[in-house]
């Protein structure tokens, strides 16, 4: 494969940045800040799966952005008999997007990963993240020198898996379908989006789902030189 290759495409969040880590850290902040008074850890476990089906609900074009802000909290408060007022929900929101970039732990091997591809390959970003905050976290990491563009799904105005975002990262890269390829953890957003462009794919699969067997997949970041 990397005979054709040429541009490598990777997603942000759970497949480079540590989402989880470092979201659980702005939230105990927003914990302490708004004296929540439960366990954060009770808390995580209600409001991760409400925040993925927002994002689904968000990529499908289905709620707008302030409605994943505003319906994750207030559902996964909800779950704990817990009421805040809609300006007290704003003000957490805006606190947990200004927060989430102060913490930059990365995915286990991913500046290894980075520093092995970077002399072989031209590096893209493309996400679906919210712009304001994901510039910062690529800086605030130390990994934003390894990427020739960031494609961000705000800026395009559609989202993954939509493949005009991916034909977008293509044109603004100089790349070509045929000797790009795609990694990202989200078999849905990142890797049929991009296969309906054409494009190879490798899925950062670390959450072990089912997968068909065509697709190449790793459930360690650095099996991913391996095949490139």
């Amino acid at each position: 494969m990397n005979n054709t290759i040429k541009h490598v495409f990777f997603d942000l969040d759970h497949t480079l940045w540590d989402f989880d880590k470092n979201s659980s850290l702005a939230f105990q902040m927003i914990f302490e800040k708004y004296r929540v008074g439960f366990s954060l850890n009770d808390f995580l476990e209600i409001y991760q799966p409400i925040n993925m089906k927002y994002w689904k609900l968000y990529r499908e074009e289905r709620v707008s952005k302030q409605e994943l802000r505003r319906g994750r909290l207030m559902d996964a408060f909800s779950a704990f008999n817990k009421e805040f007022s809609i300006d007290a929900i704003d003000n957490m929101s805006d606190d947990y997007i200004a927060f989430l970039p102060y913490n930059n732990h990365l995915i286990n091997g991913a500046k290894e990963l980075l520093e092995y591809l970077n002399p072989k390959y031209n590096l893209h970003i493309i996400t679906n993240g919210f712009m304001e905050v994901q510039n910062n976290k690529l800086s605030s990491s130390g990994i934003k020198h390894y990427f020739k563009t960031v494609t961000n799904s705000e800026e395009v105005g559609v989202k993954k898996p939509n493949p005009i975002i991916f034909k977008h990262a293509i044109e603004i890269s100089g790349a070509k379908t045929n000797n790009s390829i795609m990694i990202g953890d989200n078999y849905e957003a990142d890797i049929l989006g991009a296969e309906a462009l054409g494009l190879k794919t490798i899925c950062f699969n670390y959450h072990k789902e089912e997968l068909p067997r065509q697709n190449i997949q790793v459930s360690e970041l650095m099996a991913i030189k391996d095949h490139l």
